[in-house]
């Protein structure tokens, strides 16, 4: 009997690194997912995971991607599954870039940086927003040889939007990500409940809240001061005062910003352009005529209008529309690399992801962010090779099925 149990009982070693721990219980994103909200007071873990209003949007992003199934075919060789693709005229390991995220430090101390050294080394783009609480040229540091995008939006101060293209060209960031859902910004309920502002204010709630998730107010206290790092010195709303988010960026947001812009930003830059933020078949046309090397399908992560489409819903129609004019991001719910399947299948370029890896970077700082981008990777290859796919090449839309509720 001895001999017997010492056949089928190994125990583990105990791993004394906390964040080690944590991040290998965690299977996939949703796991990350919950570590994240266990770590992070909770005004914090909702900026970081809320959406607008009714967060139907966010809802129905993750639902678009949960009704499609796969038809698998077998008897096909996938011993050398291969993922690899290109964007822009780039080659990709996987169709996934990292998405542009504001205010990235209120996660980690770290903050952008972190999601740059993990993008380099999993060899994907990164997307650097104009609301970043690290530099453009400290990000390009970090960032190595690293792929480097910038997002920006059309500011009413058309000065300062110029001054950060400028760097950002100056920084080798090789395109520009034109974010256009952003007229005004969406309504975010959960953090109006909380009153949750950039920087955060104090109050008793605050203190409480800290003292029930001590890593994370630690590590925040010993940093330094959040800011806007990109338009920091511009006047008031930088980070450096208590100025909620909506104050600042409801005062640069430009309603009036058409489609003649973009020959503004044309002039002004002379790499690549992405616009992100179509949502409709009519748009994606225009984009297209506009001459944009690339379209990211996307409704802000369902932070802005509640009630918008899904990403993925518009895919097959708008590759319909615009063929192969223009290259087709979709930006929003994806969770698995299986979800990244789906979207190439129908015929996207490549996807985009923002909060699975602010997930990480919540739950386990630079480490989380590599564990996330380990998950998306392998999740695409396995499921490449159970769907019986060996190249990105072999997906199409005869490889998915629609279901019913």
């Amino acid at each position: 009997m001895i001999e017997t149990l010492r056949s089928v009982l190994h125990f583990r070693r105990f791993e004394l690194d906390a964040v080690e721990r944590r991040l290998a219980t965690a299977a996939n994103v949703d796991d990350v997912r919950r570590i994240a909200r266990r770590q992070t007071p909770r005004g914090v873990f909702d900026y970081i995971d809320g959406a607008a209003e009714d967060e139907r949007t966010m809802e129905a992003n993750a639902g678009a991607f949960a009704r499609l199934s796969f038809r698998p075919r077998i008897l096909r060789d996938v011993s050398a599954v291969e993922p690899a693709t290109t964007l822009l005229g780039r080659p990709l390991p996987i169709p996934l870039v990292l998405a542009p995220t504001g205010f990235t430090r209120i996660a980690d101390p770290e903050g952008e940086l972190a999601v740059a050294r993990a993008a380099e080394r999993a060899g994907l783009p990164y997307t650097l927003s104009t609301l970043a609480t690290r530099s453009i040229e400290d990000v390009a540091t970090a960032n190595g040889e690293g792929r480097r995008w910038f997002q920006v939006y059309v500011w009413r101060d058309r000065g300062l939007v110029e001054d950060m293209i400028e760097r950002a060209a100056l920084a080798r960031y090789e395109a520009l990500v034109l974010t256009v859902d952003t007229a005004v910004l969406g309504r975010r309920e959960r953090d109006v409940r909380r009153g949750f502002t950039l920087p955060p204010k104090i109050g008793l709630d605050t203190i409480v809240d800290g003292i029930l998730h001590p890593g994370w107010t630690w590590k925040f206290v010993r940093s330094e001061p959040i800011r806007f790092a990109n338009v920091a010195g511009s006047g008031p709303g930088d980070g450096t005062d208590a100025v909620s988010l909506a104050d600042f960026v409801s005062s640069q947001f430009d309603p009036s910003v058409s489609w003649k812009d973009l020959d503004w930003l044309r002039s002004v830059w002379k790499g690549p352009i992405v616009l992100k933020g179509i949502q409709t078949v009519e748009d994606a046309l225009l984009a297209a005529d506009a001459g944009v090397e690339a379209i990211a399908l996307s409704n802000h992560g369902g932070r802005q209008l509640d009630g918008a489409p899904a990403a993925l819903d518009l895919v097959a129609p708008v590759v319909d529309a615009v063929g192969d004019h223009v290259e087709i991001i979709c930006d929003g719910g994806v969770r698995r690399g299986s979800d990244i399947v789906k979207a190439v299948a129908l015929g996207a370029t490549a996807c985009m992801a923002g909060r699975a890896y602010l997930y990480g970077l919540a739950a386990g700082g630079e480490r989380g962010v590599d564990h996330v981008l380990g998950l998306l990777d392998a999740d695409v290859r396995r499921t490449m090779a159970l769907l019986g796919a060996a190249t990105l090449a072999d997906l199409g839309p005869e490889l998915l099925d629609q279901t019913t509720d």
